[in-house]
């Protein structure tokens, strides 16, 4: 089970003070305890964290809080995954590692997909109810251009940000970020020149990786233990299920064993890859076809080839066509 817990440093009261916040009031629109962190380690769900979030929108902060608070931190403040992925071998690298051990820091992933001649990042927290608050948003893409920029040692651009949001203050935006941002957009993506995450990263130190990677894994390992071994697969299959099919060597690889171990596992729960990924798949089937979205983009998205393949699928799962399936649901 997804650990539905984000720590908060001990230094944050200080630093948002320091963006003339009041924090008793911060944390009174929020829902929170004036005492919260005069308890020690502070730690929230996600609901309370993104509750935080959306109090800081509505404080009358300047509407460019978001993205300067995300170029704030000095790298001796980063969390341990960022840490790690500013002293990787380059930007690819750095992006792959904070993607890989942010799962370690909150329940929050980091999808990255090479399209064409992009890279598309896209920060999901996995708990949320709905989308990220703006601010949050702003922060982690603001953040993650200045690590890298830091790591290549010269000030970076994203090729562009799509964002779910309407054209408010963009023009703080492109200052900002210094690239196209193409708004109302269906998902919020960063989108990077692979030529760019190639650069060698200055701040490149192999020994302090060698020294921390190990105890990450391990961490790594010791997460996955915890869940039940089909419960695993079926979310590490929804996550690499973004138009394509992901294979049983995908899945494996993403959770540290072999394809043989994960095979073997899950027959040992009575079940197969192949039932994993039908069931997601029928799953997600089902949830999106709740929505507007027609059954040739959800076949799409499900790593179908093409939509007849869809239609008979989900026609064997159901016992009738998708939009069948949707108008029986909508006369209900």
């Amino acid at each position: 089970m997804i650990v539905d817990q984000i720590s908060l440093p001990a230094s944050l009261p200080r630093r948002l003070s320091s963006f003339g916040i009041d924090m008793e009031q911060l944390l009174r629109r929020a829902g929170l305890p004036a005492s919260l962190f005069s308890r020690g380690v502070v730690t929230l769900t996600t609901r309370q964290f993104f509750d935080l979030w959306v109090a800081l929108e509505a404080s009358g902060v300047d509407r460019d809080f978001g993205l300067r608070i995300g170029v704030q931190p000095p790298p001796d403040q980063y969390d341990i995954a960022s840490m790690v992925a500013l002293h990787s071998r380059d930007g690819a690298e750095a992006i792959g590692k904070l993607a890989r051990y942010k799962r370690l820091v909150c329940p929050e992933e980091i999808l990255i997909e090479a399209v064409a001649n992009e890279v598309h990042v896209e920060f999901k927290w996995l708990l949320a109810g709905g989308p990220a608050p703006t601010f949050l948003t702003d922060a982690a893409f603001s953040s993650t251009v200045l690590l890298i920029s830091r790591g290549i040692g010269t000030t970076v651009k994203p090729l562009r940000l799509e964002l779910c949001r309407s054209a408010v203050n963009a023009d703080l935006l492109v200052s900002h970020f210094e690239c196209h941002i193409t708004f109302d957009a269906p998902r919020d993506l960063l989108v990077l020149s692979p030529a760019l995450l190639s650069e060698p990263f200055k701040t490149h130190n192999l020994e302090l990786l060698e020294l921390m990677v190990p105890a990450l894994e391990a961490a790594l390992t010791a997460r996955v233990s915890e869940l039940p071994w089909v419960q695993e697969v079926r979310q590490a299959v929804g996550r690499n299920m973004r138009g394509r099919r992901p294979s049983v060597q995908d899945i494996a690889s993403e959770l540290l064993v072999s394809t043989r171990t994960l095979q073997r596992r899950l027959e040992e729960a009575g079940t197969s890859y192949q039932q994993v990924l039908d069931d997601v798949r029928q799953d997600t089937a089902r949830w999106l076809l709740a929505t507007d979205m027609h059954p040739a983009e959800i076949a799409f998205l499900l790593g179908f080839e093409e939509l007849n393949s869809f239609k008979r699928a989900f026609s064997d799962w159901e016992g009738m066509t998708p939009n069948r399936w949707r108008a029986t649901r909508i006369a209900q």
